[in-house]
């Protein structure tokens, strides 16, 4: 048909079409950027999802910078300042050194093998034993107890927080000074206080057994604060409605404190238990103050102490670094142990 024989409103049909088609790829919007190009072909339409997955593979690498920008310092300081002095301390007590002599012979396993057949191994090995069972059973529960007692709105309760709390901050030779004049058999506190009450004066630096007692409350005074406070934050966070529901219910106060308040605070007592082990067994400056490792030899000496003595005073620095590996390996297999129960008392 020609142009002229074409129908009224042909053209405005076809504009009407036209503008339809328009319309429909403006409203696409980025649903589809392009249909053809100018060759023909056809092309796959570059959607919002598209470029969000190819920022996305770019994004780890960017995650993994941020990670070893933030950890990186911190794992640098643990292998310089940790894990190296471990291994060297490891490696070290394979060597039979002499710290005046600059030539450290190696003899593997020998160093174990003595300290398994030494004499007085067994009598540390209990002095170790008998000072950290003591030591952490005693500051946790006084802790708590002193804790339990001045949670309560009582008069001066802040004053005797901070008496509770001093020691702690105070070295341990302050402390282990300060224990020397109280527990002196001639002019001491306990001296005064035993003749009072008409009780013989136990004469705490000639007989093995009251020294270690002297040496083990001396430092459970320095460490009570510690796990005072410890245990005074984690009362704050108890549910006061389970224990009024427990009053309310007429359980006794052994039942509430048994049933409703200690499970409350197992994942505190979980984390003193494994700190105030580890600072027991590395107790030093108290026995060194106090008793220097004796009476009567090793009456209070530790494997901590050991290691100080076979170092700095046998001077025989690979037999030392064998004690503190073993307590290392001790250490390791008791807080594995605490680690698991926790977690099995969890799961249950």
């Amino acid at each position: 048909m020609a142009d002229h024989e074409r129908p009224v409103g042909a053209d405005r049909n076809d504009l009407t079409r036209r503008n339809a088609a328009m319309g429909a790829v403006r409203v696409a919007g980025p649903t589809v950027a392009a249909i053809s190009t100018p060759t023909g072909r056809y092309t796959a339409p570059v959607t919002p999802l598209l470029l969000d997955a190819r920022r996305a593979r770019h994004r780890p690498w960017r995650d993994y910078a941020l990670f070893a920008v933030l950890v990186g310092p911190n794992v640098g300081l643990l292998l310089l300042f940790i894990y190296r002095p471990l291994a060297d301390n490891i490696r070290l007590s394979l060597f039979d050194w002499n710290i005046s002599d600059p030539e450290a012979e190696y003899v593997g396993f020998s160093n174990y093998a003595e300290w398994f057949a030494r004499d007085d191994t067994r009598q540390i090995v209990a002095n170790t034993a008998v000072f950290t069972t003591a030591a952490v059973v005693g500051s946790m529960v006084l802790g708590l107890v002193l804790a339990m007692l001045l949670d309560q709105p009582l008069r001066g309760r802040n004053l005797v927080r901070s008496t509770v709390f001093a020691p702690f901050v105070i070295s341990g030779a302050a402390v282990g000074l300060a224990a020397q004049f109280i527990f002196d058999p001639h002019f001491g506190l306990v001296q005064d206080l035993l003749a009072r009450i008409g009780v013989d004066v136990p004469n705490f630096y000639q007989d093995a057994h009251w020294a270690m007692f002297m040496v083990t409350v001396t430092y459970v005074w320095k460490n009570l604060g510690y796990t005072f406070v410890i245990y005074l934050a984690a009362l704050q966070g108890v549910r006061r409605d389970l224990l009024e529901a427990a009053e309310i219910d007429g359980a006794s106060r052994w039942t509430t404190f048994r049933r409703v308040l200690l499970p409350q605070l197992r994942p505190t007592t979980f984390f003193l238990s494994i700190t105030v082990l580890i600072n027991s067994l590395q107790v030093f400056d108290v026995i060194n103050v106090m008793t220097r490792g004796g009476p009567q030899g090793t009456g209070t000496t530790t494997m901590v102490y050991q290691v100080y003595l076979e170092t700095f005073r046998n001077f025989r620095a690979g037999y030392g670094a064998t004690v503190a590996t073993i307590m290392f390996l001790v250490l390791l297999a008791i807080t594995y142990y605490q680690v698991r129960v926790m977690d099995r008392g969890q799961r249950q």
